[in-house]
């Protein structure tokens, strides 16, 4: 009986997903752009936010060598994550149907902006940044079991200066997130019609 009902509510979210996505093309040509480019920006904001961090740590360190080395991969990798983490925890939830909370929505959206955008690209930078000092000999290591130490002390100056990044990126995340859950909310009355609230309850 009861996995007949919980193959029943499966069924129930995919007949919704596919009539949301149905109707997808008769949202105003904003909130569809919103949708698809919406991770995009965030993720450039956290590739910034990579390269920002990146030249904090190397001028920390007095690196001069292999800009492009480090740069590149600073840039690319919180730019990929953040827009895949932002698409897996809000745009796809939403467009599924799965996600009907505004407030859950904007709260996944800063979470994914802080974390995403701005918390893994800082820590991102520490070891790569560390391995170049180590490898050129820019700057003093610290001997062996004193690492983590000499880590946290390096990075609190820089925490401090990325203060800013972090909640310019919560603020961000906040907001494409907020717009993102209109958009649903505009979708759903679109698909569903007068009867959507009678639907959900």
């Amino acid at each position: 009986m009861s996995t007949d009902r919980v193959s029943g509510n499966a069924l129930t979210r995919e007949v919704i997903a596919e009539m949301l996505l149905k109707n997808f093309e008769k949202l105003p040509d904003i909130d569809r752009k919103l949708f698809t480019y919406g991770p995009l920006y965030l993720g450039g904001n956290a590739g910034l936010a990579g390269l920002i961090s990146n030249s904090l740590y190397r001028r920390a360190l007095n690196i001069r060598q292999a800009p492009i080395a480090s740069s590149l991969p600073m840039a690319v990798l919180p730019f990929l994550t953040t827009a895949a983490l932002y698409s897996a925890a809000v745009s796809a939830p939403l467009l599924s149907g799965d996600l009907n909370c505004p407030t859950c929505a904007m709260m996944r959206g800063a979470l994914v902006g802080v974390i995403g955008g701005a918390v893994y690209p800082a820590l991102l930078a520490l070891p790569v940044n560390i391995g170049l000092a180590s490898r050129y000999n820019t700057a003093p290591m610290p001997e062996k079991g004193n690492l983590i130490r000499y880590s946290v002390d390096l990075s609190r100056p820089i925490w401090r200066k990325m203060r800013a990044v972090v909640l310019l990126q919560a603020f961000f995340g906040t907001y494409l997130s907020s717009r993102h859950s209109e958009g649903y909310n505009k979708l759903a009355q679109i698909t569903f019609g007068p009867g959507a609230e009678d639907l959900s309850d």
